[in-house]
This record gives structure tokens, C-alpha cells and sequence, in this order.
């Protein structure tokens, strides 16, 4: 027996350990000690009045039985009536028993000291653990045992055995072993053991998963213990894990929330759960936490990474709190709240929350009325610069938020004027910042305006075109980006800024070609270029000078050979130049380079290359208007034949002449065309293209193929072959179905006109005079269009018969 657990027991044959374990002995058992009822070594046994002794326990149920039945008590051995049923402890054999189980325990103590090392049988481990177990569940001062006979560490060692089962009896005995005793818990903290439990959360068995966090559990109820788990690398990542998972053990989840809130009590676990992914502590800890507790984790909610959905709850949970420590704290305090709402402002979402709290009125009192000895250090400026950036970049309707002293506005003159005070008399970081703002302010039509104003009223537009030369780069960036959300409201003032001397333009346009894949600064220069008026000639001239046409032409073959990388600014960019490019187009008439530009490089089927671009709208567009301009000087171009003199004798009999017939000739400009030389759209091909357009889902697409297509029928070329060519185009239907439709003014005002010159042919006139609905529309735009389309659907009623000749309204005009 000695060595030995089975002793000539069945160790399986009990499901209950303890009863095994009662029944376990090393010294022979007296039939004194055994309870007649439970037949079990009795631990407080009682006498009746005739001598019988019991365990307490199981005679007073035996009493309890007999009342039930109804029955007066008996004693169950001698089934005699008893007279009384009082208990009288048996002090002698209790003291007795307890001696002898103390011998019991003390060898089966030892044989469990020697059963804990890897030479012995598995079962044998099992069963020295188990009793280990039993021993503390029957009293929580066996655990002092357990920790003086230094079998703790032995357990520990059992973690690293290659059998499972006797890991997970392992992490079991030790969560029995320190539940609720700080020394036994003080010995686990020694050494590398935490790590080793702690590796046993990322186990695939997720019976050890569990075992090894109901443990960890237990351990984190120790303060001293709670800093150990947490510098084990990984550990609170893996518990954030379990306890946020939806595949784990219900169990083990609830296990890792429970470990995760003990261990909440040092702040450095707090940092590492905000790292991780939950917040709610360092939250908590950031509204209800002492000065420097707040202030401490002010500072590290500045430093973390938060997704999106993280900066919402933040900046919902904590926002009004840091930005009263932002408007009431030293600098220290200060500093650290800037820094945390620089974090959360950078995302839309939260950025509106932060406005709604009432961030923006301290930032604009820290930028621009503070003076003085609250004045913030310009490296906290250049933060809270940010954040404004930020939050009026989000989206969010400011035009009537209040942030000075006299209810000012972001948009208010003195506000702006100060903005451009600061953006040049600090440095680049907080100028660029700065820009932003203005950047923002300018994205919005309901605020865009005043700025515009301010900026005219400061004359800080040459200012503004000068950053495109610095070479801070996101400096250029933000001032090249508020110059492009400027052009359509500053045009003329930014394009003569830029065709003057300085070498604003040639830096524009550098930074456009540059060859660096494409930029969200290259769009932005281009839209800025784009958007300036087309017809300022000066400019234009000036990019012909400075060959900028040539770089943009490029630039647009690059694309459209696929050899630029694309990304999300690839759209804009390519609108953008091609808008650029269009721009040479509206300069024909008055710029002879432009027509050898147009020539040399062959725009015009550029042009029709682009004008098939499906998915971009502008382009198709843009370059439609682009044929348009240079359709309209084809006629102009064009090359009429050079007849042959007529010799002596037709000179004095010209009937003896006959017609000189030239072939080849452009039935509509009556010369010799080309594409690449007249822009002539009937050599190109052009005409079946633009009427596929007259369909076109976007209204400005179809105003600019109409456009270009009504070049085909204007005065100086041959109408009635213009209205030819566009049936043999099959184009007539789709313009008289862009009348009906009466998408836009615009549209319709181009629609009858174009559909007057048609009429003038009269086999269409007939034809389409029995069609009411083109009547109706016709009639339609005679009583409800402007004075110009009145007069030109007067002449197309006129045409299809629907006015008589001699009613004529309107005087007479070409």
C-alpha cells in the first residue's frame, strides 16, 4: 500500500473523488468509525440515549423521515422506540477519528509528493492531483498544507506534461489551490508560471482555454497579480479576444470579461485593453479617474490608433470632457485633450459629434483671440489648427455656429482675415492647416461666398497663388486645393495672377506632369487649371508659350495607353486635362499657334478618341464641346479648288466652254477637308459617334454632341448637305426626340434650332409635318421659350405649314 494509490481499491468504480478519497486508508479502519446509516467514516458523530452512535447529519434526516411518516422515533439499528431524541456529541471518537485521518492524510500526502513527477504513471498523477483537490474542498486549511509541504510548485511542473489530461487536472488543482488564499496565489506569481497559464488561452483544446482562464480569473483577483498577467506579452490581447468572441465557449467568454474587469485595476492593463481594441475602462477611468489619472489617459487616447466606429463612441462617451480639460486645464492638461481630439476629429462622424459638444468656439478663441499668458506654444497651435481642419472638413453645417466673443462665425470677415493673418505670419505646419480650413470652408456653396469676399476684401489672392511655388509640399497641396474651390467664383483674378511673370503657371503645371503616378495634388492642379475661364486668351497664350499643351497632351496618352497606374484620383485628373486641353479649341479664331497645336497633334481625333469614354461623363462632354469649336472654324479652314484659267477662245466664246467638274470635295464646307487639318467631322467619322450620344442619360453630355452636331448646319456651309449627311447618320429621330423630351431649356432652345435648319428641307418638312407630337413641341416653344426660341420655332411652325407665311410675329432674322 505504501506505494501505491489502488491499494485494493477500484479507483473507477466511484464517480464521487472525495467518497474515494474517504475511503482511501493507510491504517486499518475501526467499525467505531463507520456511520451504520452512511457507512462512512463519520466526521461528527453523535450518541442516542441507548448508546448508539451515528453521523449528525444522517440521523437527524433519520429523524426527519420518521415525523414525516408519522411514526415515533426508533432507533435504526435496534428499530426500539426512543423516548427522546436528543444528540449528544461522541467528543472521544471524533478526536479519535480525526487523529487517524490526520495519519491517513499524511501518508497519502506523501505518497501524493512522490506521485508528482514525470517518472510516475499517468493515473498515478491523476489521482495524487485529485486528492490534492479533495484535500482543499474538505478544508481551506489543507491549503496551507499543500503550500508548506511545497507542492505547488509540483503542480505547476505537471503543466508541462505531454498528457493532456494531466495539463487540464493541473489547471484545475491550481485554480482549487488559490481560490481565496493570497499566499498560495503570492507562490504562482513566481517565476515564469503566469506566462506559462497564459499560453494555454491560445491551446485548440478549449477545455484547457477554459481551465486556463478560470485560473487567470482567480489569480486576477490579486492586485499584485493583476500587474504579473499583464506584462506577459499577448496576454490581455488574447483575453480581449475570448471575451468579445462568438465562437468560444460560453463559459470561458464570461471567464476572460470577469479577469479582463479584475485586471482593470492597474492602469497599465488599461492602456493595453485600449490598445486592444476595449475602451470602456481607459473611458471610465478618463471621466471618473483622479487629475492625473485623467490626464494620463488623455494623453495615451492621443496616442492610440482608433478605427472609425471608435472614434464615434469615443468622441460620444468622452468628447465634452476633453474639451472642458482643452478650455480649463494648465498646458500639460491642455495638451493632452488636444491631442486625444485631434484623434477622434479626423473622422467625419465623429468630427460632427465633437461641433455638436461645442468644440469649435474654444478652438477659434486658442487660434486667434487668446493672448497673453493662456496663449497655447505654437506646437499646440498647429494641433488645435488641426482639428478645426478637421471638424470643418466633415461636412457639417458651421455657417451658423457661433465661435467669437461678438457672435462671429467661421465665415465672418474678421474671423477669415485673421486666418490669413496667421497663415502668413506662422510657420508652414500651421499654415497648411490653416489652408485646410479655408479648404473646407470653401467645399461647402452655402459658405463659399463670404470667403470669397474676405479673401477680395483682405487682396490676399496674389498671396494665395504664391504657395504654389513653396516647397513644403502640403502647404502647395492645401493652397492649391483652395485655389481650385476658388476658380469658378475667382477666375478672372486667378488666371491673371497666374499668367503674370512670377512663374506661378510653370509651377502649376509641373507639378500636373510630374511623373510620379497620380496625386490627389495633381488633381487638385489640374481641376484649378480647368476650371479657370476658357476664353481668357492671355492664359492660353501663355500655356502655349510654355509648351504646357504638349505636357497635358502626354499626359492624356499615358492614361489612355494604360501606362499610368490608376487609382481614385484617376477620374478627376483626366477630366481635368481634358478640360485643360479644350481650352487651346476656344482660342482658334483669334491664336494662329492654336490651330498648328490642334494640327501637329492631331486634337481633333483626340478629341472623338475621348469622346467614347463611356463612364465618364465630363470627358465625353468636354470633348464634344472641344469638336464643336473646332468643327465651327472648319469652315474656315477648309481649302477651296483653284479652277483652271480659261483660254483664249472660251475667253471670246464662252460657249465654247465646258464645266470644269473637281471630285473629292466636302459636300458641306465645299473644299478639300481633313480631320487632322480642317477638323472637318465628316472626314472623321464623327457624325454617327455624337448622334450616339443623343441618348445619353447625363443632359450635358447630349447639349454638347448637339452642339457640335449643329456646326454641321450653321451659316457658312452648305445646309442643305449638313441636314443630308445627318440622315444618312440616321441622326434626324434622335434630335427630334431631344425636342420632345424637353429635358432642359437649354436643351430645347438647341433642339429648335436644329431642328428649324432641318425643316428648311422640304421632303423633311413634309414628312415630319404629319407627326403631332413635333408640332405640339414646336408650338410649345413658340408660347412658353425665350424671345430667341420663339422667333426660331416661328420659322420651323412656318416650315411644316402650322403658321402661314404672312403672320409673322417677329421680325425677320438669320
Amino acid at each position: 500500500m505504501a506505494g501505491s494509490w489502488d491499494g485494493g481499491i477500484d479507483l473507477g468504480s466511484q464517480s464521487d473523488d472525495s467518497y474515494h478519497f474517504e475511503r482511501l486508508h493507510i491504517e486499518p479502519i475501526y467499525d467505531a468509525f463507520i456511520c451504520p446509516l452512511t457507512k462512512q467514516v463519520m466526521r461528527d458523530p453523535v450518541a442516542l440515549e441507548n448508546g448508539q452512535t451515528f453521523e449528525r447529519e444522517a440521523i437527524e434526516k433519520w429523524f426527519s423521515e420518521c415525523r414525516e411518516a408519522g411514526r415515533r422515533p426508533v432507533c435504526p439499528l435496534t428499530q426500539r422506540e426512543l423516548r427522546s431524541t436528543e444528540l449528544n456529541p461522541s467528543i472521544a471518537l471524533r478526536n479519535t477519528i480525526e487523529e487517524w485521518n490526520a495519519r491517513n492524510e499524511a501518508v497519502q500526502l506523501d505518497m501524493t509528493r512522490r506521485s508528482l513527477n514525470s517518472g510516475s504513471s499517468e493515473q498515478d498523477i491523476l489521482q495524487a492531483l485529485k486528492f490534492i483537490q479533495h484535500l482543499c474542498q474538505k478544508s481551506r486549511s489543507n491549503k496551507h498544507v499543500i503550500r508548506n509541504e511545497e507542492m505547488i510548485p509540483m503542480i505547476i511542473d505537471m503543466l508541462k506534461s505531454s498528457f493532456r489530461k494531466i495539463r487540464l487536472k493541473a489547471l484545475e488543482t491550481l485554480r482549487i489551490v488559490v481560490e481565496g488564499d493570497f499566499d498560495n496565489k503570492e507562490i504562482m506569481a513566481q517565476g515564469d508560471t503566469v506566462r506559462t497559464v497564459v499560453k494555454f488561452l491560445s491551446n485548440e483544446q478549449s477545455k484547457e482555454r477554459e481551465e486556463a482562464v478560470s485560473l487567470l480569473y482567480e489569480l486576477s483577483k490579486s492586485e499584485a497579480l493583476c500587474e504579473k498577467i499583464g506584462s506577459v506579452n499577448g496576454a490581455i490581447l488574447i483575453l480581449v479576444g475570448m471575451a468579445s468572441s462568438t465562437s468560444e465557449n460560453i463559459v470561458a467568454v464570461e471567464m476572460a470579461d470577469k479577469t479582463l474587469e479584475n485586471l482593470e485595476k492597474s492602469e497599465n492593463n488599461v492602456r493595453q485593453m485600449a490598445e486592444n481594441g476595449r475602451l470602456q475602462p481607459l473611458l471610465r477611468l478618463l471621466l471618473e479617474g483622479s487629475s492625473e489619472t485623467k490626464l494620463s489617459m488623455a494623453a495615451f487616447l492621443g496616442d492610440l490608433v482608433l478605427n472609425n466606429d471608435v472614434k464615434v463612441l469615443v468622441a460620444r462617451i468622452v468628447g465634452s470632457s476633453l474639451i472642458n480639460i482643452m478650455k480649463s486645464g494648465n498646458v500639460q492638461s491642455r495638451e493632452a485633450a488636444l491631442k486625444a481630439l485631434n484623434q477622434i476629429s479626423s473622422y467625419e462622424a465623429s468630427a460632427k459629434i465633437l461641433i455638436e459638444a461645442g468644440i469649435l468656439p474654444p478652438l477659434v478663441m486658442d487660434l486667434i483671440f487668446t493672448v497673453g499668458a493662456h496663449q497655447l506654444p505654437m506646437r499646440l497651435k498647429e494641433v488645435s489648427a488641426t482639428i478645426l481642419a478637421n471638424v470643418v472638413n466633415s461636412g457639417y453645417d458651421i455657417y451658423s455656429v457661433p465661435v467669437g466673443p461678438e457672435q462671429q462665425t467661421l465665415v465672418s470677415e474678421y474671423i477669415i482675415h485673421n486666418l490669413f493673418f496667421l497663415i502668413s505670419n506662422t510657420g508652414p505646419a500651421i499654415g497648411c492647416k490653416l489652408l485646410q480650413v479655408l479648404v473646407g470652408l470653401t467645399n461647402s456653396p452655402v459658405t463659399v461666398s463670404s470667403v470669397v469676399s474676405a479673401i477680395k476684401s483682405s487682396g490676399a489672392t496674389m498671396s494665395l497663388v504664391q504657395f504654389i511655388e513653396t516647397p513644403q509640399k502640403d502647404l502647395r497641396v492645401a493652397s492649391i486645393k483652395l485655389l481650385q474651390n476658388l476658380s469658378p467664383h475667382m477666375g478672372p483674378e486667378l488666371a491673371s495672377c497666374l499668367r503674370g511673370a512670377s512663374g506661378q503657371l510653370g509651377s502649376l503645371i509641373k507639378v500636373i506632369s510630374e511623373n510620379i503616378g497620380i496625386t490627389d495634388e495633381q488633381a487638385a492642379a489640374v481641376g484649378l487649371l480647368a476650371d479657370l475661364p476658357e476664353r481668357d486668351m492671355g492664359l492660353t497664350r501663355q500655356m502655349l508659350v510654355d509648351g504646357a499643351f504638349q505636357l497635358v497632351i502626354s499626359r492624356i496618352f499615358r492614361i489612355r495607353q494604360g501606362e499610368t497606374r490608376g487609382n481614385r484620383f484617376m477620374t478627376p485628373y483626366l477630366e481635368g486635362l481634358v478640360k485643360v486641353l479644350s481650352r487651346v479649341t476656344f482660342a482658334l479664331a483669334d491664336e494662329p499657334n492654336a490651330i498648328a497645336l490642334c494640327r501637329d497633334h492631331n486634337l481633333a481625333a483626340v478629341f472623338l478618341e475621348l469622346l467614347q469614354t463611356n463612364g465618364l461623363d465630363n470627358v465625353q462632354m468636354v470633348s464634344a464641346l472641344a469638336l464643336e469649336n473646332l468643327s465651327q472654324e472648319s469652315k474656315n479652314l477648309t481649302k477651296l479648288p483653284e479652277l483652271p484659267s480659261p483660254g483664249f477662245c472660251v475667253s471670246i466664246f464662252p460657249c465654247l466652254s465646258n464645266p470644269t467638274t473637281i471630285t473629292g470635295l466636302c459636300t458641306v464646307h465645299k473644299g478639300t477637308c481633313t480631320l487632322k487639318e480642317t477638323f472637318c467631322l465628316l472626314e472623321g467619322q464623327a457624325v454617327g459617334k455624337l448622334v450616339a450620344l443623343l441618348d445619353h442619360t447625363n443632359e450635358k453630355v447630349v447639349e454638347a454632341s448637339l452642339a457640335a452636331l449643329c456646326t454641321l448646319l450653321d451659316d457658312g456651309v452648305d445646309i442643305e448637305q449638313g441636314v443630308h449627311v445627318l440622315c444618312e447618320a440616321e441622326g434626324i429621330k434622335p434630335i427630334l426626340d431631344v425636342l420632345l423630351e424637353k429635358r432642359t431649356e437649354n436643351l430645347r432652345r438647341r433642339a429648335v434650332w436644329a431642328v428649324e435648319r432641318i425643316l428648311r428641307s422640304d421632303d423633311l418638312a413634309y414628312e415630319i409635318s404629319g407627326d403631332p407630337n413635333i408640332s405640339t413641341a414646336l408650338v410649345d416653344a413658340f408660347q412658353h421659350g425665350d424671345y430667341r426660341t420663339r422667333q426660331i420655332a416661328e420659322r420651323a411652325l412656318k416650315h411644316v405649314d402650322k403658321i402661314p407665311n404672312f403672320s409673322g410675329v417677329f421680325p425677320n432674322i438669320s
